[in-house]
């Protein structure tokens, strides 16, 4: 938030495609990676596409993505990086702002 008061949204996050790959990404237990296969799947997104928003994730350090092999079959794993849960979190937060919605104690 700037010193003017304005709310600001993380606009990495913000985006719909990497909204809904954190979404997913945040769902599940801090140590339980995702699958690329099953994000894509789930996303319905092209591999070429799916790989962009990571990237993208990646280089703001909101993913991990850990690469190995099954036998010869490679597999790539996501997963929300600590500092990913939390701009999620505060991307919620100010989206909550955004909409005037106030949590109620």
């Amino acid at each position: 938030m700037s010193g003017s008061g304005a709310i600001v949204l993380n606009e990495t996050v913000h985006q719909p495609t990497r909204l809904r790959i954190m979404s997913m990404l945040v769902s599940v237990d801090t140590t339980d990676p995702l699958a690329y296969g099953f994000l894509q799947n789930h996303l319905e997104l092209t591999p070429g596409n799916l790989t962009t928003h990571l990237r993208k994730l990646e280089d703001a350090q909101y993913v991990a993505i850990t690469k190995e092999f099954h036998g010869v079959k490679p597999r790539t794993w996501v997963q929300a990086t600590a500092a990913g849960r939390h701009a999620f979190a505060e991307y919620l937060t100010n989206l909550e702002r955004v909409l005037g919605v106030r949590a109620r104690p």
